[in-house]
């Protein structure tokens, strides 16, 4: 930990494990947003979730504020189950982008209407499989899931078509600040956007009214944050995000740029962010004593940033990401100083934008 970065609290860790914890895939978001919701209560000025699962938490600047959405999806990948055969095994098919390589041998849970349910991903032993089977990808549809059942009304008593499944695993500390999980992938950004909006109201400066929005099924289509953006009718629009760290053996820095853990929040660069917004980060970040890293996204990021850009007649967008190792899988890591640092940045970028800042390029 830098010197000068308070650490996070037992509260905050204990508030940010049960978030990344709850289960949420695209479309089944709401047990995260449940947590969302009570860490809210008595934050916002308005608190409400709209008809997609959007949570969207107001706190209200001065008379004539601009209006400064930031939003983190909390939509994790995952599976759904797709078919139950004679013999009580599930079949199932990925929600969002998951790589058919890691899924064989996991443990996963199987979110049903009376609970979670334990099961894991069969695979034929090594010992029987041919030579060529060895390097091949299983296909997601000749995958299965066992949950120790012995025939399909077993099954079926237990589990329901559409039912969704997650790997089975949680937040674990590793060395110093880093920790891994799955679904790193973005509750952070959710947890982010909420721990700014505490942090906004305990210092009771801010220059703007903040729209914290927890979207939906953002990886499934940017879904949640098309129709939040269209509702709150931003001035201002910052994505928070996981951003590709760089750090590990083999990576390619020619192609994701040079990005590593414990180095601070990364602000991208490119036709998707706003340069006045862009510039105004960089240089609260220098003010603060908040390192940072800048990536390059030379193209629509594909991130809830795109679509707050095109919302309307258009709005002045950034992109701050918490840099993350293997992305999309179950082991993610990240660096608790770097969530703090992302935290900072915001909350002190909310006292630096007044009624007549302009964003309009020059």
């Amino acid at each position: 930990m830098s010197a000068g970065l308070p650490p996070m609290t037992e509260q905050d860790f204990q508030f940010f494990k049960e978030l990344v914890e709850a289960p949420s895939p695209s479309g089944f978001e709401q047990p995260a947003q449940r947590v969302i919701r009570r860490a809210l209560e008595g934050v916002a000025d308005e608190l409400r979730t709209d008809v997609l699962g959007n949570v969207i938490a107001t706190v209200n600047g001065p008379a004539g504020a601009l209006r400064l959405m930031l939003a983190g999806h909390c939509d994790e990948i995952g599976f759904m189950v797709k078919y139950i055969d004679e013999r009580g095994f599930l079949f199932f098919a990925p929600i969002g982008g998951v790589d058919a390589h890691l899924v064989p041998g996991q443990r996963v849970t199987v979110h049903t209407a009376t609970g979670p349910l334990p099961g894991v991903v069969g695979r034929k032993p090594i010992h029987h499989l041919e030579n060529a089977e060895r390097d091949k990808v299983m296909p997601f549809k000749n995958q299965f899931i066992d949950i120790g059942c012995a025939d399909k009304a077993q099954a079926q008593a237990l589990v329901a078509i559409g039912d969704p499944v997650t790997f089975a695993v949680g937040v674990e500390r590793l060395q110093g600040a880093r920790v891994t999980s799955r679904a790193f992938d973005d509750k952070i950004g959710a947890y982010v956007v909420a721990q700014v909006l505490r942090e906004v109201r305990r210092r009771g400066d801010q220059q703007v009214t903040v729209v914290g929005v927890s979207t939906v099924q953002e990886e499934v289509g940017l879904r949640g944050g098309t129709a939040s953006a269209y509702g709150v009718r931003p001035d201002l629009g910052i994505a928070v995000e996981v951003g590709f760290a760089s750090d590990y053996p083999d990576a390619d820095h020619k192609h994701a740029g040079e990005v590593r853990l414990g180095q601070g929040p990364v602000i991208a660069r490119g036709p998707n962010i706003n340069p006045a917004l862009f510039d105004l980060l960089t240089a609260t970040a220098r003010a603060e004593n908040i390192p940072y890293q800048v990536m390059g996204i030379p193209r629509a990021s594909g991130t809830d940033a795109n679509v707050m850009q095109l919302n309307r007649g258009g709005v002045a967008t950034a992109l701050l990401s918490v840099p993350l190792r293997y992305m999309h899988t179950p082991v993610e890591v990240l660096d608790l100083d770097d969530l703090q640092r992302t935290v900072q940045l915001l909350a002190a970028l909310c006292t630096r934008i007044g009624p007549d800042h302009s964003f309009i390029p020059s």
